[in-house]
């Protein structure tokens, strides 16, 4: 179950080697060590996307997870985005999907449209 992973915390990009019981090798920091565990054991991932939206000068917002999502969720959460659409204002931080795919973590919106 040894695999190679390369870093994506910070630009350093370190090269990581985590084997069958988690050692890590490779990292220039912890958060390196960390991220390599994760990434085996639970992958993670910050979904971005837009969703439609009724204004008159924009007709899609952009939104984001409020935190990483397992990625086995990415594609059911993708589904939900894409039937949703809201209507202005809106405002950066404003809930447009509490609990994206059952998750426990809220799609938030990352502009504010005020028409």
């Amino acid at each position: 179950m040894a695999r190679d992973l390369t870093c994506i915390i910070c630009p350093r990009g370190c090269a990581l080697h985590i084997d069958g019981e988690l050692n890590v090798t490779g990292n220039a920091c912890p958060r390196g060590a960390a991220y390599a565990k994760q990434e085996v054991t639970d992958p993670r991932r910050t979904l971005t996307s837009t969703v439609k939206c009724r204004g008159k000068l924009f007709r899609v917002c952009p939104v984001k997870t409020a935190l990483p999502i397992p990625k086995d969720k990415v594609s059911p959460a993708m589904d939900e985005v894409n039937a949703v659409e809201i209507l202005p204002p809106v405002h950066i931080g404003d809930v447009v999907i509490k609990n994206i795919a059952g998750t426990g973590i809220d799609l938030v919106a990352t502009r504010d449209i005020e028409e």
